[in-house]
């Protein structure tokens, strides 16, 4: 049996109702694996390694058995002594920390890669989780993608929108829909809007083409090791908005994936495991991919409770297939 550590937010933070990282919890438990749970304020560099004062965590069985938050209660985990290990003698570690992706967030790259460096499976790559800014990154796809620019010049952010007349304006660091804009043609806001984000023209923003197709839905296919999940979940805008973001108001409705889905996929796939990025959510619009998450992919809950899934488990025996046990 495998060791799975999990770097990820306090456990009395999550939303229980939908937090992905329980699933992945719940399958490695019903596997028989040990979990261990730790916090960025866990971490220490000392001796040469990265070692976390981390606890064994342990589901509530009848929690575990369904992840039903219903009846969650107070008591829905237990959780051991702190233990000061060295992050590299657990098979896994897995960096389920939320986004927002600051220098915290960077620093613990850092901390998981000198542990990486010394054997410990560590999903996603901390250096890709560096590397791939989740927008800017869809960008190494142009085949699969909208006309988009990045730059931090309002006139050349002028002279894009003049030619596409309707487009979406959003910050390369953004999360969860938020500072995400849609100028149409005459927008007479289009400068103020501009100077906001690119505060003066010293930040980077990323202009896309707008995509019609965002009222059917803002698809986030998941993959695996290179290989997507037959299913996505469209996050569909609330009606008057052009964010489907689920903590924008979207609803989100599961779908077979369609042919191009698949074909994004695809080619997005081998790189993604070039990377060792196993576990990462695409976002496609209608037939254009706009961005690849792959910091803390969420979408798993959902899915498995209109389909039947275990995505999850699904996971964590990829994992275990690539360390050999």
């Amino acid at each position: 049996m495998a060791h799975f550590a999990f770097l990820m937010d306090p456990l009395d933070s999550l939303a229980l109702k939908k937090d992905s990282t329980l699933a992945m919890i719940r399958a490695a438990q019903l596997r028989g694996h040990a979990v261990s749970y730790f916090t960025l304020a866990d971490m220490s560099y000392m001796g040469g390694r990265t070692v976390a004062s981390a606890r064994k965590l342990h589901l509530r069985d009848d929690f575990a058995a369904s992840l039903d938050y219903t009846i969650a209660g107070r008591d829905w985990y237990t959780l051991g002594d702190p233990a000061r290990t060295d992050l590299a003698t657990f098979d896994v570690v897995m960096m389920r920390k939320d986004p927002p992706f600051d220098m915290e967030y960077v620093y613990a790259t850092y901390f998981l890669e000198r542990a990486a460096e010394l054997g410990a499976m560590v999903v996603n790559n901390p250096r890709s989780l560096r590397d791939c800014n989740e927008k800017f990154f869809a960008t190494a796809f142009p085949e699969c993608g909208p006309p988009l620019i990045v730059s931090r010049s309002m006139d050349v952010i002028r002279d894009f929108h003049a030619e596409h007349s309707d487009v979406v304006l959003k910050k390369l660091d953004g999360m969860g829909g938020m500072n995400i804009f849609r100028v149409r043609a005459d927008d007479p806001n289009l400068n103020v809007i501009l100077e906001t984000l690119t505060r003066h023209e010293t930040e980077l923003v990323m202009a896309q083409r707008y995509l019609p197709a965002i009222r059917d839905g803002d698809k986030r296919i998941l993959m695996i090791d290179g290989q997507p999940v037959p299913y996505c979940l469209a996050r569909i805008p609330k009606s008057g908005e052009s964010r489907g973001n689920l903590a924008a108001g979207g609803t989100g409705e599961g779908r077979p994936l369609t042919a191009r889905d698949r074909e994004i996929a695809e080619t997005v796939g081998p790189e993604l495991v070039r990377r060792g990025l196993t576990f990462v959510g695409l976002d496609v619009i209608g037939d254009h991919l706009t961005e690849v998450n792959v910091t803390c992919p969420t979408c798993i809950r959902e899915l498995d409770a209109q389909f039947g899934l275990d995505i999850a488990g699904t996971l964590i025996e990829t994992l275990v297939r690539k360390l050999g046990n």
